[in-house]
């Protein structure tokens, strides 16, 4: 299993030295002299691909990673939801990157579907058409279907042939290699590359059996069906499997054509704050939102109504992360700073040793440049990122779901702005999160929340006279001198500090071992 890891690791550092990917990234982050090296001695024979020297290092990565496949691919978008990993105007680079590829075989693809539904259902979808989108995970097909002997118009995304396995072998090569990289170069632990494909590992492979997927639009679909002037599309669970997902079919325009919505008599103004006002819903009222609300994943049909498509990137929020949400941009938008400040101590997100008066200054740092502009170019996803900047050397850690929240408001906020210039953000969203904020405070609320909290604390009363003799027992045992609170910390540490020491070990010889690999399969 090794050695195939290691053969797998040398043809991706291989296509990585030959892609031009590692020139950018050298030019962005300057690669320690002995990565560089051994991508040198890997990449011998191999011819390296010239990148438009006129675009930016972001595009010319971009042109890279798509010339990789799909690893790569899945890889750059990830890294686009993490502006906390590579920075701000990298992820803004990142998010152009383009996930098209070649269609996979049309007979290949009913094959798969006929497999899937089985052959009962399959003989009911009729007029299957070739393949009119294609990524780099699945490609989508047109068809009808019988459903209580009426035809529906549907789209059917179907997975590529042994796309888990390719994927999950050039993942399992990534891995190893961010292993032998943080564990010999300490430089590079910045960068948390272990986290990084462990995490693309899990986001992909839930991404890939598209029940998952299937399950997001349908909860999406319970959570706003109520509300007006956005659809999102049903699903067909007698057509849906691990490697199929069928919905109904989009009949719109995309609202990226501008001028075919205006042909439909289709209030441009209307739509853009109708978009970021159910992007708030979502955010606030579910907390559960589309986190890739692009301007190819978004449709408006001949009503007016928004439709979007894609639920492979969804976001969700807990309720004190909605709250926090709704309470900092209403303090933002009121330029109440102090409010905005006890927000985060309340929630516990900055460390109560930290001065709330300088924290409340540190907030105005942030948001009184940003009022000192014209109110409509002031952008909610840019005020997060530059206050998740201010919390961090407050040592707050900011969550991962509230970055994709972020990064997903800039491009909600861009979308609105294409399409009318002239929206006010802030104006839009107000009546939103005020009435979120007063349900939230109101008696029901409050009535609501006492319940549950008596409801707890019930629960928890059987086991309180344990939990007591146990605090009585270690308060005894640290008085007699039994029990010392800091040796163990430092001998587990110790013993964490010398198999690190050890795999490190290890690494160097298999990194010799890649070199010498290279030559002989190579």
């Amino acid at each position: 299993m090794m050695i195939k890891r290691l053969i797998q690791l040398i043809k991706i550092a291989r296509k990585l030295a030959s892609s031009g990917a590692l020139d950018t990234i050298n030019h962005l982050y300057k690669l320690p002299l002995v990565l560089r090296i051994f991508f040198d001695l890997i990449s011998i024979g191999s011819h390296k691909k010239k990148l438009n020297q006129i675009k930016s290092s972001g595009e010319k990565l971009c042109d890279a990673l798509e010339g990789m496949g799909t690893t790569f691919i899945k890889l750059g978008q990830f890294l686009a939801t993490r502006p906390d990993i590579i920075g701000n105007k990298l992820a803004n680079d990142l998010e152009k990157l383009q996930d098209k590829l070649p269609p996979f075989d049309f007979e290949e693809a009913k094959r798969i579907l006929r497999k899937e539904v089985g052959e009962e259902q399959f003989v009911k979808i009729i007029n299957i058409s070739e393949p009119i989108a294609a990524a780099s995970i699945a490609q989508v097909h047109l068809a009808k279907i019988k459903i209580d002997n009426k035809d529906r118009d549907v789209a059917i995304k179907i997975l590529r042939p042994n796309i888990e396995k390719i994927f999950n072998e050039e993942l399992d090569a990534l891995m190893l290699f961010a292993y032998i990289v943080e564990n010999t170069l300490k430089k590079t632990r910045r960068l948390k590359l272990i986290e990084v494909v462990h995490l693309l590992r899990e986001i992909t492979n839930i991404e890939m059996d598209l029940r998952f997927e299937a399950a997001a639009a349908n909860e999406l679909f319970e959570n706003t069906k109520n509300d007006n002037g956005f659809i999102v599309p049903q699903i067909y669970w007698q057509y849906t499997s691990k490697r199929i997902l069928t919905l109904d079919r989009v009949n719109g325009v995309s609202i990226r054509n501008h001028i075919a919505l205006k042909e439909n008599n289709i209030d441009l103004k209307n739509i853009a704050e109708n978009l970021i006002q159910h992007f708030l819903r979502q955010a606030v009222r579910d907390g559960f939102f589309h986190g890739d609300m692009h301007e190819g994943n978004l449709f408006v049909d001949k009503d007016g109504n928004i439709v979007p498509v894609d639920f492979g990137i969804m976001g969700r929020l807990d309720k004190y992360n909605k709250k926090y949400l709704a309470e900092i941009l209403y303090g933002f938008i009121n330029r109440d700073y102090v409010k905005v400040a006890e927000v985060h101590f309340q929630a516990g997100l900055v460390p109560n040793t930290a001065s709330k008066e300088e924290f409340a200054q540190a907030l105005r740092s942030v948001g009184e440049p940003i009022f000192g502009q014209n109110i409509k170019d002031i952008s909610g996803g840019n005020l997060l990122s530059q206050l998740f900047e201010i919390t961090e050397k407050f040592n707050m850690a900011t969550q991962t779901q509230l970055l994709l929240l972020q990064k997903t408001m800039v491009v909600v906020e861009g979308v609105a702005r294409k399409l009318y210039p002239e929206t006010n953000i802030w104006n839009v969203s107000k009546p939103i999160l005020e009435k979120w904020l007063e349900e939230l405070k109101g008696p029901k609320a409050t009535i609501s929340s006492a319940i549950n909290t008596s409801g707890e604390l019930l629960k928890r009363i059987p086991d309180l006279p344990g939990f007591m003799d146990k605090a009585n027992h270690a308060l005894q045992l640290i008085a007699e001198g039994k029990l010392n609170l800091t040796n163990g910390s430092n001998s587990s540490l110790e013993i964490e500090k010398l198999r690190l020491k050890s795999f490190r070990n290890n690494i160097l010889i298999s990194i010799l071992g890649i070199v010498i690999l290279s030559f002989v399969v190579f």
